[in-house]
């Protein structure tokens, strides 16, 4: 299989847009057959606009939950995925704003409760950021503050807002990475957050589950097709992203949101609780 995955392209804007990719990314789970895993079910999930996030969230609408979805300013990724949701026959709400700002988190997730009825039953922390520094020394300090903020600090402020919304049953799924296993020289602060939220993960499960019948997992992909890959890397190394994985391909979206809907879905995975699963084209981290 050669290198080149998807044609050479670049955004100069995090997260970056669904539209300018090339290809498009598989995001809307048509293949997806549904079996009402989740009627009657409400789900929060940020970072929906696009990518993994938008396939949940449509997954989730295809299983039968009403939906809210948290982007940052990619207003126009987000309409759609409203309309895709709501084309499922369920509700849907789209909030913008900036999940690195705790004030934000609790203001938004009352928002979200109040559109569905008062109650989350669901909570997905997908949203997050990353910047190539290949040389550790270089990386500026205020990349790194900003890069927890909106990784792994998001988590911990999202998830106290919506414990007061979610009752007994809930699930809450955090996107963490491969990277938390193997590392990535060039994504170091990036790593760190995610191997953060494999701690946060492990320890949130134990506590919430004594306390209030929550189960916490999470999901770890490995190189997939999103609107942050370009926005991320140069030309060159988005071509060849997902190369070097198992596959030798780079994933899709509708690849890994199946995960998603197995955790979130109580029929399933009602005994498990603090676990990974790891949608990576093969990758072996022993995790």
């Amino acid at each position: 299989m050669p290198d080149q995955q998807q044609a050479a392209q670049h955004q100069d804007q995090q997260p970056g847009r669904t539209a300018p990719m090339d290809p498009q990314p598989r995001d809307r789970m048509e293949a997806w057959r549904a079996s009402g895993k989740l009627t009657g079910k409400t789900a929060l999930v940020t970072g929906g606009d696009s990518g993994i996030g938008r396939a949940v969230a449509i997954g989730f609408a295809k299983e039968g939950a009403d939906v809210v979805i948290l982007y940052k300013d990619e207003a126009e990724d987000a309409a759609e995925t409203r309309r895709l949701v709501e084309a499922e026959g369920r509700r849907c709400a789209t909030f913008g704003g900036d999940i690195g700002d705790a004030a934000h988190c609790r203001e938004t997730v009352d928002r979200a409760a109040g559109f569905l009825g008062g109650r989350i039953d669901i909570l997905v922390n997908n949203a997050a950021e990353q910047h190539v520094c290949k040389d550790f020394a270089d990386i500026p300090d205020d990349q790194v503050e900003r890069t927890f903020r909106t990784n792994i600090l998001s988590m911990f402020w999202m998830t106290k807002a919506v414990l007061k919304h979610m009752p007994p049953g809930g699930a809450i799924i955090n996107t963490t990475s491969i990277t938390a296993y193997k590392g990535s020289p060039g994504l170091v602060d990036y790593a760190s957050t995610k191997g953060a939220i494999l701690a946060f993960t492990r320890s949130l499960s134990q506590q919430l589950w004594e306390s209030r019948q929550i189960r916490v997992n999470a999901v770890a992909p490995g190189p997939i097709w999103t609107p942050l890959i370009p926005a991320s890397f140069d030309d060159e190394s988005t071509a060849k992203h997902g190369a070097s994985s198992g596959m030798g391909r780079a994933g899709q979206p509708d690849e890994c949101a199946p995960s998603y809907i197995f955790l979130a879905a109580e029929s399933d995975s009602s005994y498990i609780n603090g676990q990974v699963l790891h949608p990576n084209g093969g990758t072996v981290v022993n995790g």
